[in-house]
Parts: structure tokens; sequence; C-alpha cells
């Protein structure tokens, strides 16, 4: 027999042993005595309690009905804030903790839980003054005293968390002999604490007063050195550095600090450096790489010759990827392309260098120049050296990756992930190859093969696709969401979106396990780099990438909104025969049995899947939270507002990604389809700072301006505004005449010239055109693409004959680019190698 209190302490207990179904029958027997039955506490627990069973409608009303019973009870306050907390709505969250700690002020846990909500939303002051709360109830608790110092930490009030740290450092009894790894982190944050203070001196002396209780013996040195360049003493500083060095010789930073320590006044001194390190470490890589950055002329070919040579004799195949950078420019371009050349005809007469040279020689030196010719254009070059490599060495995966590489670059993606497939079949256990494999067969389009590449690495007994995406495998998301956009397949490219903004919501999220768990572990350092690096989650290229798919999607579907099947189907067959109506609805009913078919065979491995699951579920008590909202495809192409969507995947990169000037085109492409003015302009303001002359910016600034001009609904002192900064941005132009000086400045840069004549249409007539770039163009093959496309859009008049012979010019430059083969051509063919001159590509680099 319970009495009225034992039931919620004992399914509290219950709850936090994850025994649900206990619980739940806990709370029965306590509600089910007549006196008791509106038991605030025992109801609200029951809420819990079922929310973590996905039972959530029903958890909160439980919730609700126990706090009206009983308004004071910390415990109803208190597990209104966990139903909240569950459904990220945190905000609430914290308000639910504030009241129950009217109640019961100095309640450990909901002050806990407070705290928790608090560094995760980043609110730092009261974070503050609830570990402050914290500490003062437990004064004993290491966590206590760390949580304090961590909060004026991230507040940058450093010399008091410096203070905070030092005093509860000397509670802390360890023997000066004695190694003990929590104390060692404690003191490494602590020295961390005072170089962000800037006190280096300090900083210094407290490494070198605690240095043998410290385990990392390496960050040790690393700052030491660190704090020595800060403060001037060079001389230690060299000293630190040399002995970096000699523990890891190919580490590049601690060449760039000894340069630091030694202050070289010239290119000869500097280059003296790495000689003394050459003899020191023969067999080093680094010490040979390093100078060419900075060396040129006679130095830099002596200097690359010695690193070539080194590399070619050893079979590294990574050399042309340390060398890429050096690209930038073209003298070192040259001297790099002249020195390989003669190395191939060297080995290919008398196979040697200065002395006997293993056959691979020839063979790494082939590699080398087809990835050469590729990275400056000459595509036919590069594949006769590599068929050459592959003719010798067919075995060789590195090889067929390159041949593939080199087709994507050529423009023919079909005949990349052809080669690539060839790779991924000499080494099917190689993940690295078979992953690749699926990526370029996405980039194909080929969407099941790469799903079927996939599978061979996934968990059995579940399909690819949703086992890639439990594992949150981005780059795969990515790209299927790129794949499927090209398809006009909308409502699957954004369901990958979306699942990839999930990923980091759960990322987010996470943060919960460690806020706790690294002040138990004094893992301080990561605690705080974690920090930093969740407030700039939303920068990683990933994130970047499906939002900007996201974004055009939303953007097409806002220009083209989706019509009813039957009306399109109507419009499709109104021009067509009988006996073509016929056949066409044949194809239909075939078409649409076989997507019968595998609609019923994807149902049937799903309901499997799901019986799996459900099997699992029921075995495991710790089940916690209910599914999450399906997404469906033809839900998400037919959202009523895209523009707020968009919005949604823009905010963060508006906050995050500012440096980079796309985030700004694509938010004046959202305001100015919503006609926001001043959003507009601010959009146009800040992308001006990053590139005045970007094409895609001219395209936007032309339409903005001829949108300012002709909207009559504008508040007068907004149009006021905006002509004034139009005045103080571009002077008393209009959009046709600052087109015109815009071609005139760019007359001889064929992106600017096709964004000034896309502009020039919209500045002579009076539709408003919202053709835009996605991304800025970088190589001569992307241009020519796009400009044949907006000639095949009708942009420029509609003109079939000037479309194909521009087609065939740009197939004599990119005689291997898909885009511009003739009509009727297969796109797997091959292209046989001997067919093209050199001559074609040297008009493409020109270009």
């Amino acid at each position: 027999v319970f009495t009225w209190c034992d039931p919620p302490s004992s399914s509290t207990r219950c709850y936090e042993h994850k025994q649900y179904r206990n619980g739940l029958k806990f709370c029965k027997q306590i509600l089910s005595n007549p006196k008791f039955a509106e038991h605030g506490e025992t109801l609200a627990m029951k809420g819990l309690t079922l929310n973590c069973l996905g039972k959530k409608e029903e958890a909160y009303d439980l919730v609700r009905r126990g706090l009206r019973n009983d308004l004071r009870s910390h415990v109803c306050w208190h597990v209104y804030g966990l139903l909240q907390r569950s459904d990220k709505k945190y905000d609430e969250a914290i308000k639910c903790y504030r009241n129950a700690l009217k109640w019961d002020k100095d309640n450990l846990q909901i002050l806990r839980d407070l705290s928790l909500l608090q560094i995760q939303m980043r609110d730092l002051e009261g974070y503050r003054e609830t570990r402050y709360q914290l500490l003062q109830l437990r004064p004993a608790q290491r966590a206590s005293w760390i949580g304090y110092a961590i909060a004026y930490h991230l507040l940058e009030d450093y010399e008091m968390a410096a203070k905070i740290i030092e005093e509860f450092r000397k509670t802390q009894q360890v023997r000066p002999n004695k190694v003990d790894y929590e104390y060692s982190e404690l003191l490494l944050y602590q020295n961390q604490v005072l170089r962000e203070a800037g006190l280096h001196k300090e900083a210094l002396e407290h490494l070198s007063n605690y240095e043998k209780q410290i385990c990392d013996k390496l960050a040790v040195e690393e700052t030491r050195g660190e704090l020595l360049l800060n403060l001037e003493r060079l001389d230690e500083a060299t000293e630190v550095y040399r002995r970096l060095q000699e523990r890891n010789p190919e580490n590049w930073s601690y060449y760039h600090g000894l340069e630091k320590a030694l202050k070289p006044s010239s290119v000869e001194e500097r280059h003296k450096i790495y000689e003394d390190a050459w003899e020191k470490f023969p067999k080093g890589l680094v010490p040979r790489r390093l100078p060419l950055t900075f060396l040129s002329g006679d130095k830099f070919r002596e200097c690359l010759d010695r690193y070539l040579r080194m590399n070619f004799s050893k079979g590294c195949p990574p050399v042309f990827t340390t060398l890429k950078s050096l690209y930038k420019d073209k003298e070192k371009v040259a001297i790099i392309e002249e020195l390989v050349v003669s190395y191939e005809t060297t080995l290919k007469s008398c196979r040697m260098f200065n002395q006997n040279e293993p056959p691979t020689t020839l063979l790494w030196v082939q590699y080398f120049l087809a990835q050469h010719y590729d990275m400056i254009g000459q595509q036919t070059l590069s594949l006769e050296y590599i068929n050459a490599a592959i003719e010798s060495t067919p075995t060789l995966i590195e090889l067929f990756l390159i041949k593939a590489k080199i087709y994507k670059h050529a423009g023919n993606i079909k005949e990349a992930a052809q080669w690539m497939d060839e790779a991924q079949a000499l080494d099917t256990a190689d993940r690295f190859i078979n992953s690749k494999c699926a990526k370029y067969m996405l980039k194909a389009g080929m969407i099941k093969e790469a799903e079927e590449m996939c599978s061979k690495f996934t968990r059995e007994g579940a399909s690819a696709v949703e086992n890639l995406n439990e594992m949150q495998c981005m780059w795969f998301q990515t790209e299927c969401a790129l794949a499927y956009k090209s398809m006009n397949k909308f409502g699957e490219a954004l369901k990958k979106c979306h699942e990839i903004e999930r990923h980091f919501v759960e990322i987010t999220d996470d943060q919960f396990d460690f806020h706790t768990y690294c002040m138990r572990k004094m893992t301080l350092r990561s605690y705080v780099d974690l920090l930093k690096l969740e407030d700039v989650l939303r920068m990683h290229p990933f994130y970047y990438k499906a939002a900007v798919t996201a974004i055009q999607i939303y953007l097409s579907l806002h220009d083209n909104p989706l019509t009813d099947d039957s009306k399109e189907l109507q419009a499709d067959t109104a021009n067509l025969s009988d006996k073509e109506l016929k056949k066409l609805r044949n194809k239909q009913r075939r078409a649409q049995k076989k997507a019968q078919l595998e609609e019923e065979k994807k149902n049937a491995e799903k309901e499997k899947q799901l019986k799996n699951q459900k099997k699992k579920k029921e075995d495991d008590d710790e089940e916690i939270g209910g599914p999450k909202e399906e997404l469906i495809p033809d839900k998400l192409v037919k959202v009523e507002n895209p523009l707020e969507e968009a919005v949604k995947f823009l905010m963060p990169l508006k906050h995050l990604v500012k440096d980079k000037i796309d985030t700004h085109l694509m938010a004046f492409e959202i305001y100015f389809r919503k006609e926001k003015y001043l959003l507009m302009l601010q959009s146009v303001k800040r992308a001006l700072a990053i590139d005045p002359d970007d094409p895609w910016l001219h395209q936007c600034l032309v339409r903005f301006f001829k949108g300012v001009s002709e909207s009559k609904e504008l508040p007068e002192t907004v149009r006021t505004v905006l002509k004034q900064e139009i005045t103080r941005l571009f002077g008393d132009s209009n959009a046709k005449s600052f087109n015109q000086a815009y071609l005139t400045k760019h007359s001889n840069s064929i992106p600017h010239r096709l964004a000034g004549s896309i502009a020039n249409i919209l500045a002579l007539t009076h539709c408003r055109l919202l053709t835009y770039f996605p991304f800025s163009f970088v190589f001569p093959l992307q241009i020519c693409t796009e400009t044949l496309e907006c000639l095949r859009n009708g942009i420029f008049g509609d003109s079939k004959e000037r479309v194909e012979s521009y087609r065939a010019e740009c197939h004599k430059l990119f005689p291997y680019t898909l885009a511009f083969t003739p009509p009727g051509y297969e796109e797997n063919t091959k292209i046989a190698n001997g067919d093209v001159s050199t001559e074609t590509e040297e008009l493409a680099n020109e270009m």
C-alpha cells in the first residue's frame, strides 16, 4: 500500500531510469484512488512519461490539467518545462523553469536544467546568474566552480574567469609528482584563459610552474613557442620550434613558427632555414615543398626539380595535389610543365634521371602530366597521358580515377561515371572508391545506380537511402538534391534539403549531452571549442549547398507554380491526332502500371522495416520521443508560400556567410519577388562591398533601378530614400545608361557581356525577367553552357539558327562536353582521343 506521495516519487525514479511503463503503473495506482484522482503532480508525471512514449497530445493534456490543479507546485512547472524542452520550445521552457523556482528557489535539479537551456540558447548573462546560485548552494562541487568560470569566459571577462579557476585550483589536493589527467586539463584550460586575456607573461610563468603536472607535453611545447613569439623572446622561441621540428618534421606550422622567430630579412635567408632542414631531415617532404611558395626563377626550378625527382622515384600519388596551389602563378606552371615533360622524354629514352630508376617512375610522371594538362584545360593531351599510363598498368585504380575526373572537367559526366565505375570494379572493398563512384553517378543523374552502389557498405536489411540518412551522410544527400533538381523533381530535391537541415538541428540539440559531460570529465578546452563551433555551425559547406539548392527551388516554384495534372494533360494532348493520342494513352498506362508495381514493392519493404522497428521499440523500454513528421515530396512541392520557406533557409546564411556574394544576391532574388525594396537595397549594398563587378549583381542592379522607377505603390519616404541611395552609389544614370557603361567597361569579358546583354533586354523592355546566375562564373566551359541555355530559352529572341551555330562553335572548342554535342548524339559514346586538335583547346584556354 502506497501513500499519496509515494507514487510521484516512484514514477520520478522510473522516469529517471527510463522505465516508462513501470512509471505509468505507479501513476495509475495513485490516480485510481478517488481522493487523489486529480492530484496535480501525479498527472504531470504521467503526462511526462507518456510524452517519452510518443503520445504527445495526451501528455500535454495531462500536464496542463495537473498544472491547473496545482499552480503552486514546482514539480508541475518543472514537468511542463521538460515537455516544452522536448518540443524544442526552449524560450517557453525557460519561463516554466523560472516559475518553478518561484515556489522552490533552491531546487538544484531545476537550476541545473535552467542552466542547460540558458547555455544552449546562449543566454550568457542568465547562465552566469544561475551558475552563481548553484555555486552558493553547492560550493564543494567541482562542476559549480567550473560552470561559473566558463560563464565569465564566454562573456569574455577573461581575468575574472582566470581568478575563479585559480581559487578552485587551490582547493585541489594533487601531489606535485603525481600525474592526474583531469587536473592537467584544468591547468591547460586556465592557461588558455590567460592567453585569451592577453596575459602572455603570466601564461608563460603558469606553464613553467605547472609543466610537470600537465600530461599533454606536445600542447605545452606548442603553447610555449606561441607565447615566446608574442613576448618577442625570439632566441628561446627558435629553440622550442627546433625541438618541435625534431619531434615531427612534417608539420607545416613548426616551420612557419621558426620563420617568425628567426625573422629572415631576404628570400635567401628564408630559403636557408629550409636548406638546413633538408640536411637534418633528408627524408622530409615538407621542408622541400614549402620554399616553392616563395621562390621564383632558377631557385624555384632547382628546388622543384629535387622535390619532383624524390616523389616520382618513391611513387607518391598525391604529389600533384601538393603543388596545386602553385597553379595561380603562370610562370611557375610553365616551369612545372617544362621539367615534367623533360622527365618523360628522358625516362622514355634511357629510363633514368641521374641513376637507374624503377619502371614505375615513368608511370607516375605520366600520371602527373595527365593531371597537369587537365588543370590547365587541355583535356586531349591529358587523356593521351592517362591512356598511356593505363595501357602500361591497367590494374592501378588511381589512373581510372583521374580519367574519370578528366571527363568530368571536360563536361561529359556520363563518361566520367562509367570510368569511375571501372575503377570501383577493380576493388569493390574500397569504401572511398565506392563513395566516389556513387557521387559521379549522382552527378550523371543515375540515382538508382548510386543507391545500389552505396548499398554495398550500408546496413543489411534496410534501404541504403534510409541508412545513409540515419548516418547523416550529407555528401550523398546534397548530391541527391542537386540530381533531383536537375531532373525537375523538386519534391524529392526539397526532401533531401530538409533532411540536411534536420541533421544540423540534431547536431545543435546534441550539445545537451556535453554541457554536463565535459564539466564532469574536465575536457574544458574541447567544450569551449564545441560551443564556438556550434555558434557558426551553419557556415558548413554542406548546409550552404543544401540551402542554396532549396532557395533556388522555392524561387522556381514561386515563378512557375505547379498546375493541376489534368490541365497539363489537356494542354499537352490538344494538338495530337487520334492515333498519337492513343499511343500516348497506352504509354501512360504502361508507365502507370510500372510505377504502381514499384510503389507496391517499396511499400512492402517499408512495411517490413516498420514491423522490425516496432518490435525493437516494444522490447526497448528506453525509447524517447515520438516519430518525426514524415517528409513527403508532393507535400513539400505544393507549399502555399514558397518565398517564406526560402527565407527560412536564407536567414542563417545572412548571419553566418556574409562574406559570400551569392548569399546577398539570393537574398535580393527573394526580396525582389516580395517587393521589399529597402531589403533589396540592403542586399545589393552588401554585395557591392564584396565585388562591385559581379555579373549576377549587375543584373540585380538593373532590375532594382527599373523596379524603383516603375513602382507606383511605394510610400513617398521610401521612394526618397531609395533614390538618394541610388544617386549616391551610381550617380544620376538610369538603368539603360548604367548598363551601357558596364558593357563598355567589361567589353573583353564574356561573362560580363552576357550579363550586360540580359540586363539590356530588361532595361529596354517592360518584362521583369527573373533569370539569374546561381554561381559566379569561373571557367569558359561554364560561361558557354550558360550562354547556350540563354539562347535556347529565347532570352535574346527566337532564333533556332543562332542556337545551332553557337552550339557548333562551342562543340569545336569543347569536343567532350555533352551540352554541345549535335542532336542525335549518343551521350555514352566514347570520343576517340586523336580526333581533336590541340589548337581548339588553346583557343579555349585563351577565353
